[in-house]
């Protein structure tokens, strides 16, 4: 996904805790110049012209999941600065967080992208440690800590 430098892209994600364990829902990406092992990203996307982000989160859950969106909760704005594949990206993101229905699998489950592609889902634990990918956006981090954590109590 080429990127234009002179655009800052305005995005909603979704943080999703696990009902039942300390983990929460990401998409898994492949490898990137800057991450030879992939990374992990939030769920959501663009904001469209004419639509709020909260519209936009609703949106792109219901076409990339096929779920609809439960005790949706804004949390924040968080902007992320970030390269991929030697680009430069910029992206200021409406964060929120809420529950889906239906849950995806706990293994196997999968988001299909506006243009077609097919990107596996996985609920990645709170403290995925090293050999895990990279989280992005990095400035989520807080905010994952703390919703998991009230979410599961652990």
């Amino acid at each position: 996904m080429p990127l234009d430098v002179s655009l800052i892209r305005v995005k909603a994600m979704l943080l999703v805790p696990h009902p039942d364990s300390p983990a929460h829902l990401v998409s898994a990406h492949g490898p990137t110049h800057e991450n030879p092992r992939g990374f992990h990203r939030l769920i959501g996307g663009s904001v469209e012209f004419g639509e709020t982000h909260r519209e936009a989160i609703v949106r792109e859950v219901e076409e990339e999941l096929g779920a609809r969106i439960t005790d949706l909760t804004y949390l924040d704005t968080i902007e992320s600065l970030f390269r991929y594949n030697g680009e430069a990206g910029h992206e200021i993101i409406a964060l929120y967080s809420g529950g889906l229905d239906p849950l995806p699998p706990e293994h196997g489950g999968t988001l299909t992208e506006s243009d077609g592609s097919v990107v596996p889902v996985v609920w990645r634990p709170l403290d995925a440690g090293k050999e895990s990918a990279p989280l992005y956006p990095v400035a989520a981090a807080p905010w994952v800590r703390s919703v998991v954590t009230r979410t599961t109590g652990r």
